[in-house]
């Protein structure tokens, strides 16, 4: 099922800022050690047994997620069980040497969201992040309660990781990116020097004005954090990893899913709702208004919204 949501923003709305210091926010940093290395997350205190896991997505840390954690707080209902982690490769975590395939990358989280003491959790990711919450879901039924998909990385983007043409024609703003972010992980540390060097000199805010609805209000904090989380190499090793999964595992997936995207995402297209919906049996999708890639930092009072509905409708 496919549903819109009409309320927009006053004109001139600005844009939320992201937030560095968890302490803010009424979380902690914690240093998680798995059998893969170092994974930081950003954690609140423990109040029961089922975990709220933040996935952020590419070019992103757990920083993604702040407006949507401070909306909550502002809303007098703080988020409980918060785990948001920067994914290996990532803001703080460890480097990877080589590309993690999806299913190691999940198992990674499941140690992190253990060994921080939760039995369950529901699954909230961003992107890739989105992509990697599918999986979770699929591989972990019986820990995983449910899942929102905030813009995430689908079937279209898949299909544009394993046939560049053909794909391309659907979704070229991410065939544009993959192309350019492969070329940069070819020179290395250089690609990555490249690329924050674009944002100290501001140019990063123009070539990353596809990714939001309205460039102009986004808040200086989400494209400063581009231009340090933008890593070549890590972007492309992810859709390498990615091109071999297998769409079908996803039929496994029991739990209720939510996802919403926005009306100018130029990352998901028009096919991927009713893709999901063939293969999840549980799965409802809404478009968010004034929102592109980034819905949760460009309306995170409405994907929020959509959070709360996910969490009310889950037996207890």
């Amino acid at each position: 099922m496919t549903t819109a949501i009409s309320m927009r923003p006053r004109d001139g709305r600005r844009g939320a800022a992201l937030v560095a210091d968890e302490r803010m926010l009424g979380l902690r940093r914690r240093v998680v050690a798995t059998s893969y290395g170092r994974v930081v997350a950003r954690i609140s205190p423990v109040t029961g047994d089922t975990a709220l896991v933040l996935l952020h997505g590419a070019a992103g840390s757990w920083t993604t997620w702040t407006p949507l954690l401070r909306v909550a707080e502002r809303a007098g209902t703080p988020l409980t069980g918060v785990i948001a982690l920067d994914l290996p490769g990532w803001g703080e975590s460890a480097p990877t040497r080589n590309p993690i395939d999806v299913p190691t990358m999940s198992a990674i989280v499941g140690e992190v969201v253990q060994a921080l003491g939760y039995e369950q959790h529901i699954v909230v990711g961003h992107s890739l992040g989105g992509f990697l919450a599918l999986d979770i879901a699929a591989g972990e039924p019986n820990r995983t309660r449910g899942a929102l998909l905030v813009s995430a990385s689908g079937p279209a983007v898949i299909d544009a990781i394993r046939r560049p043409v053909r794909g391309g024609l659907r979704l070229p703003g991410f065939a544009g990116m993959l192309l350019v972010m492969r070329g940069l992980a070819v020179i290395g540390a250089t690609g990555t020097a490249f690329v924050r060097a674009l944002g100290r000199g501001g140019f990063l805010r123009p070539l990353s004005a596809p990714l939001f609805a309205h460039p102009a209000r986004v808040h200086r904090s989400v494209v400063d954090a581009l231009a340090g989380e933008i890593r070549p190499a890590s972007f492309a090793g992810g859709a390498d990893a990615a091109a071999s999964y297998d769409l079908e595992r996803w039929r496994r997936i029991g739990c209720p899913v939510r996802a919403v995207s926005g009306e100018r995402d130029v990352f998901v297209a028009d096919s991927d709702a009713a893709a999901l919906a063939e293969l999840i049996p549980d799965f409802t999708h809404t478009t968010l208004p004034d929102a592109g890639h980034f819905a949760a930092v460009e309306r995170p009072e409405l994907v929020l919204h959509e959070l709360r509905i996910l969490i009310e409708g889950l037996p207890v």
